[in-house]
C-alpha cells in the first residue's frame, strides 16, 4: 500500500516532467497524508471519452482517497487511497475511474513501515537521483446534494518488487515517464498492462527517518533525512535497489 508521501520538487521540474501549462500554488510537502490536498495531472475533464480528448496534461488540486460517484458521502473515502491493481478493472470503486478518469500523482518519494525494537519505524523510499516521479492514479468528481463538487484521486498499487519486500508487501504502481500518455489516455488493456511493479532503469533506494513522520501534523524537511538507528534491523538499513 502507500500512506504517505512527498512532493518538494520546484514547479519547474515538475513542468518539464508532467508538460502541464500552469501549477496551482504548491508549497513543498514532506509528509503527504490521506484527506489532504494533492497534485494530480490529468487529461481532459473525465466527462469525455479520453481518448477523443485532443488537449494536454492539466494540473489540479484533489483529495487524496477516492469518493465514487455513486456514494452518499465522503466518509467512503478513507478507505479508497488505494486501489489494488488485481481488481481496478472489476472492484465498483474503482472501475469507471479505471475506464474514463485516470491520472498521475507526482511525488518523489514514498515511505513504508517496519515493525521493530520500540514501535513502527518509517523508512524513505525515493530514486537515488532524488528526482520526480508519477504513481499510476485514479480520480472521480463527486457531486453532494447541494450541488458543491469534489475532486478526488487514489494511488494504485501492485505486488512489492523483491529489493523492498522486507518492508511491505505492496508498492504503488511507478510510472515511467514513455508510459504517461498510454495510462491517462489509452484503453484499458493498454492500462492494465503497466500495473507491475517498477522495472525502469532509475536506482531506488530506502533508509530510515525520524519517527516524527508518525504524526501527520508534521510536515518539514528534516523528515526526509536518514537517520541511524539505535539498534540495526536485520538487513542493512541503507539499501540500493536496481529492478531491471
Amino acid at each position: 500500500m502507500c500512506g504517505r508521501y512527498s512532493l518538494k520538487t520546484p514547479v519547474d521540474g515538475l513542468r518539464e516532467l508532467f508538460g502541464f501549462k500552469e501549477l496551482p500554488n504548491l508549497p513543498p510537502r514532506y509528509n503527504i497524508a490521506p484527506a489532504q490536498a494533492v497534485l494530480a495531472v490529468l487529461r481532459g475533464d473525465g466527462l469525455r471519452d479520453q481518448d477523443a480528448y485532443e488537449g494536454g496534461p492539466r494540473a489540479a488540486i484533489q483529495r487524496w482517497g477516492l469518493v465514487p460517484g455513486w456514494a452518499k458521502d465522503t466518509s467512503i473515502a478513507s478507505k479508497m487511497i488505494n486501489a489494488r491493481a488485481e481488481t481496478v478493472r472489476e472492484k465498483p470503486a474503482f472501475k469507471k475511474a479505471f475506464q474514463r478518469r485516470r491520472c498521475l500523482l507526482p511525488a518523489d518519494g514514498f515511505y513504508e513501515w517496519k515493525t521493530m525494537k520500540g514501535g513502527k519505524q518509517p523508512f524513505r523510499i525515493r530514486f537515488a537521483d532524488g528526482g520526480p516521479f508519477a504513481f499510476a492514479g485514479l480520480w472521480e468528481r463527486w457531486q453532494g446534494a447541494d450541488g458543491s463538487e469534489l475532486e478526488t484521486c487514489a494511488i494504485v498499487t501492485t505486488d512489492a518488487a523483491p529489493a523492498i519486500a522486507e518492508l511491505h508487501h505492496r508498492m504503488p504502481v511507478i510510472l515511467d515517464p514513455a508510459a504517461f500518455d498510454t495510462w491517462l489516455g489509452g484503453g484499458q488493456g493498454e492500462a492494465e498492462a503497466l500495473l507491475t511493479p517498477y522495472a525502469g532503469g532509475r536506482m531506488l533506494e530506502f533508509f530510515p527517518v525520524d519517527r516524527g513522520l508518525n504524526d501527520v501534523r508534521n510536515d518539514d524537511a528534516g523528515l526526509l533525512e536518514p537517520i541511524e538507528l539505535d539498534r540495526a534491523p536485520p538487513t542493512d538499513t541503507r539499501g540500493q535497489m536496481s529492478l531491471f
